[in-house]
């Protein structure tokens, strides 16, 4: 990525914010709309330890991430007693696996992910900044089957007012990332003048909004 060293210290420092300690509730109340079965593989790219790595693989047999930092695979498995089998690869990557979890730690970009069914992007996109994007949804679709769906969830705010990561992703932009494909707003979460990002940030809106994206080929 960018500066790797920037997540490192992240991680090292336990400065993760972004990290939810529970299932995203928006992952829980919009799977659905990808369209999913047991069968069909799941990609969860920059996983860190996400808790919605375990109720995917609840419901499908395949989920694949991929994690620069190491110590947030290795706390991912040790904080849920699993025992993963660790795989060297290439001098670059680790393969962690579980049962039906398979998590690369390394470069993203050249992690030997198989392409999927489903991508589900909670705060990947969100934490690249703008020149990264391009390439990162480059990768994106290159792993993902012709028919396959997207589940992304973004913000959107005025990104002057404030420095990301997580940086504003609003869907102008998605859809230049997105050509050709279909592309549905499933919700949108405007806050309110109580929200931590408005009082504290000083943004003069945020948002948080979940996209459904359907390859159409």
């Amino acid at each position: 990525m960018n500066n790797p060293e920037f997540w490192h210290n992240k991680w090292a420092a336990n400065q993760i914010g972004f990290h939810l300690e529970d299932v995203n509730p928006l992952l829980i109340e919009f799977w659905e709309k990808t369209n999913p079965s047991y069968d069909k593989s799941v990609f969860v790219p920059l996983c860190g330890k996400s808790e919605d790595l375990i109720w995917l693989a609840t419901k499908h047999e395949q989920v694949q991430g991929v994690e620069l930092s190491q110590i947030a695979v290795r706390a991912f498995f040790s904080e849920h007693l699993y025992t993963p089998t660790v795989t060297q690869i290439s001098g670059q990557h680790e393969l962690y696996q579980f049962d039906e979890l398979s998590i690369y730690t390394g470069d993203y970009f050249t992690a030997p992910i198989q392409p999927v069914d489903i991508i589900y992007d909670r705060a990947s996109l969100v934490a690249l900044p703008e020149e990264m994007r391009v390439q990162y949804v480059a990768r994106l679709k290159q792993l993902l089957k012709p028919s396959g769906t997207i589940l992304l969830v973004t913000l959107d705010y005025e990104q002057s007012e404030m420095a990301g990561p997580p940086f504003s992703v609003p869907l102008s932009e998605i859809e230049r990332l997105f050509v050709g494909y279909k592309i549905t707003l499933l919700n949108q979460d405007i806050a309110d003048d109580k929200h931590p990002k408005i009082t504290k940030k000083g943004l003069s809106r945020f948002s948080e909004e979940v996209y459904l994206i359907e390859s159409i080929a």
